[in-house]
């Protein structure tokens, strides 16, 4: 598996401003939620891993931009299947 990234599509002058520093900063949140999840597998079918990747991934964020956080979530399944086949980065 791939490290997973986050890519924003920035709407207005200022979304496209912020665009790399938020898209590290949610990456990164992205990254040690992946590690953490993949650490403490035990099993759990697809559809938990990802609400736990989820979960994981917003609360390495800031409260206000993890309550802003709308992520693909087919993406973040991908990421979840990754870890339930054993696959690493």
């Amino acid at each position: 598996m791939s490290e997973p990234h986050v890519t924003l599509d920035p709407r207005d002058p200022v979304q496209e401003k912020l665009r790399g520093p938020l898209e590290e900063q949610l990456t990164s949140a992205l990254q040690a939620a992946a590690d953490r999840v993949r650490d403490s597998y035990a099993g759990e079918p697809v559809e938990q891993v990802c609400q736990r990747l989820l979960d994981e991934t917003r609360n390495g964020l800031h409260p206000d931009i993890a309550a802003g956080f709308q992520p693909d979530m087919d993406e973040f399944c991908r990421v979840a299947v990754a870890i339930v086949r054993g696959e690493t980065s």
